[in-house]
């Protein structure tokens, strides 16, 4: 059985958690606070274990479920761990005070900064970061499963994360290399922004990305 691991224990963490189960996945949660860790582990079903940060990597396929700004610091307290493993960035690096600037340099997105940080040592994918945490934990909205999207330069990498996707009820959208992160990361900026407005009342926290048909 593949084994995934979540790095973080934030809602994130813990809709991804019960995303990786539902797709039959074996289940490794990494936290800095064991109490946190132990409290999200024993919320879920069995077949996920948990442990510190520090603790040696199991799963083949790591979720960076942590912000934006803490990415850097998560990479290296991973360090060489993070070797040879497909690394999942799911991380919309907005300013969520105004949710209306991006916090990445222009020309380059948080996915590719976290490949940069990785040079070379893993596979980096873009996923779920379209997808919001109670979206996700219920898995559909309005009777629609939900669509994820994913971008990565690796195709072997891409097509494992895809085939947990399918296997968890979910629709992979190919959305080509890892610089398509940009308009990724770039939509969600729009669609948190619309949240946040109160304008609209068909965009809220349930709100997801889906093609049609």
């Amino acid at each position: 059985m593949e084994k995934i691991t979540i790095i973080g224990t934030g809602m994130m963490a813990r809709s991804l958690a019960k995303t990786v189960l539902l797709a039959d996945r074996s289940l490794q949660i990494l936290g800095r606070n064991e109490t946190k860790v132990r409290d999200l582990v024993e919320s879920l079903d069995p077949g996920a274990a948990g442990g510190a940060l520090g603790d040696p990597i199991e799963g083949e396929i790591v979720f960076l479920a942590v912000p934006y700004t803490e990415t850097g610091n998560a990479i290296k307290e991973l360090g060489q761990g993070l070797e040879g493993r497909v690394v999942v960035d799911i991380s919309n690096p907005l300013d969520a005070s105004s949710f209306d600037r991006m916090l990445t340099p222009p020309g380059i997105s948080a996915a590719e900064e976290t490949a940069e940080l990785l040079s070379g040592r893993a596979d980096v994918v873009k996923a779920f970061n379209t997808v919001l945490s109670k979206t996700l934990e219920v898995g559909s909205v309005a009777g629609q499963h939900l669509d994820v999207f994913v971008a990565g330069d690796s195709e072997a990498a891409k097509e494992k994360v895809s085939a947990m996707i399918a296997q968890a009820r979910m629709r992979p959208i190919d959305a080509g290399p890892l610089r398509r992160a940009r308009e990724l990361e770039s939509f969600m900026l729009l669609i948190m922004g619309l949240h946040a407005s109160g304008k609209h009342e068909h965009f809220n926290w349930d709100t997801s990305l889906r093609i049609l048909p």
